[in-house]
C-alpha cells in the first residue's frame, strides 16, 4: 500500500548544484575557406564560444547563490580532515558531510565510512563547490554540517507530557528530507499541543538553521529527539502504552478512528511515503478526506490535517 500523502516537487538537496558546458572549437570542412581565411572565426563559430563563456560565467553565479544558501542554511560547518574525522569518533551529531568527488584519500575514505555508520548524508561535490563553501580557506576535500539546535531524547518528550498531566502526543518522522517540511512539522507539532518530534538519523534532514527559520520559532519549544531505528522505536513505544497512526490514502476515514488516547502521527518521506516496516508497526492507517481533483498532500500539511484531528476528538468537539 503506497503512502500517498507526499510532496514530490518540494524536494532539495539532490545535489545538482549547477552544469558547467564547454562549446566545442569550429572546424570548417571547406578546405579552401579554413586556407583563405586561416585562423578567421565564422559569426557562428563566434556565437558558439561566448554563449560557452556566457554558461560557465552563469554557472558560476550558480555557485555562488547556492553556495550562499549553505551558508544561511547550515552556520554550523567543520572543514578539514582531522576536525569532521574526530567529530564522528567523539559522537557529535554530523547533519550532513561534502566530500570532494574522484578524491581516494584514505582519510576522505574513512570519514564516508563513520559517515555510513552514523546515518549521516553524504553528497559527493566538486572541488570548486567547497572552495565556494570553505571559510577557511583549507577545507581538504571535506566540509560537515553540524546540528544548529541540540537533540532531545525520547524519555524527555514523554517526561513533558506526564510533568504536564498529559496523554503523550507525538509525531514520528520517518526520512523527512526537505526542511522546510521539517521546519513546518514543529510549527505545527507546537500550536496543536504535541508534546515533541522523533525523527530519523538516516536519508533525513537534521535541525539546520532553514529548519529552524521554517519552524517560526517553534525548535526553542518543541523537543525533536533522533533515532536510529523508528521500526523498533515504535515498538519501545508501544510498550509504553503508546498508539500510532500513518496517513494513507487506502487507509480507515480519520474520523472514524478514535485518536483520543497516547497518541503517535507518522508522517513518511515526501517521495515515497511511509516505508513498508513502518507502515506495519502503526496501528491504524488514516485516510484523510478528500474532494479535489489531485490525489496528494504536501507531507508536512498532511500532518496538520491528522495533528488537528487529534486535537478535535481530545477536546470532544
Amino acid at each position: 500500500m503506497k503512502h500517498t500523502y507526499r510532496d514530490s516537487g518540494s524536494l532539495r538537496g539532490s545535489g545538482q548544484w549547477g552544469t558547467r558546458h564547454e562549446g566545442g572549437r569550429y572546424e570548417s570542412r571547406d578546405s579552401d575557406y579554413s586556407k583563405k581565411n586561416g585562423n578567421r572565426k565564422s559569426a557562428a563559430d563566434r556565437d558558439r564560444n561566448h554563449g560557452s563563456a556566457r554558461t560557465r560565467k552563469n554557472g558560476y553565479r550558480d555557485l555562488k547563490r547556492q553556495d550562499a544558501e549553505e551558508t544561511e542554511e547550515n552556520p554550523n560547518r567543520l572543514e578539514g580532515k582531522n576536525a569532521v574525522l574526530e567529530a564522528f569518533r567523539s559522537g557529535r551529531s554530523v547533519d550532513k558531510v561534502y566530500l570532494q568527488e574522484n578524491l581516494h584519500d584514505g582519510m576522505i575514505m574513512t570519514i564516508a565510512r563513520e559517515a555510513r555508520k552514523a546515518g549521516t548524508i553524504i553528497s559527493y561535490v566538486p572541488k570548486e563547490k567547497l572552495n565556494l563553501m570553505s571559510e577557511t580557506g583549507s577545507h581538504q576535500g571535506v566540509i560537515a554540517v553540524v546540528a544548529s539546535y541540540p537533540y532531545a531524547e525520547v524519555s524527555d518528550i514523554l517526561k513533558i507530557a506526564k510533568d504536564k498531566g498529559e496523554k503523550p502526543f507525538l509525531f514520528l518522522l520517518d526520512g523527512i528530507e526537505d526542511p522546510h517540511n521539517l521546519g513546518a512539522i514543529i510549527r505545527t507539532a507546537n500550536l496543536a499541543g504535541a508534546h515533541g518530534v522523533i525523527i530519523t538519523k538516516h536519508r533525513a534532514v537534521g535541525l539546520t538553521a532553514t529548519v529552524a527559520k521554517a519552524s517560526a520559532g517553534a525548535i526553542n519549544y518543541t523537543p525533536v529527539a533522533k533515532v536510529t531505528n523508528l521500526a523498533a522505536e515504535i515498538d519501545a513505544l508501544k510498550e509504553k502504552g503508546m498508539w500510532f497512526v500513518c496517513a494513507d490514502m487506502g487507509g480507515t476515514p480519520m474520523y472514524d478512528l478514535d485518536l483520543t488516547g497516547p497518541i503517535g502521527i507518522v508522517i513518511g518521506n515526501e517521495g515515497e511515503g511511509v516505508s513498508r516496516l513502518v507502515r506495519e508497526k502503526c496501528d491504524y492507517t488514516a485516510s484523510i478526506p478528500m474532494k479535489g481533483d489531485i490525489d496528494s498532500l504536501n507531507a508536512s500539511v498532511a500532518a496538520g490535517v491528522l495533528a488537528y484531528e487529534v486535537v478535535r476528538q481530545r477536546r470532544g468537539v
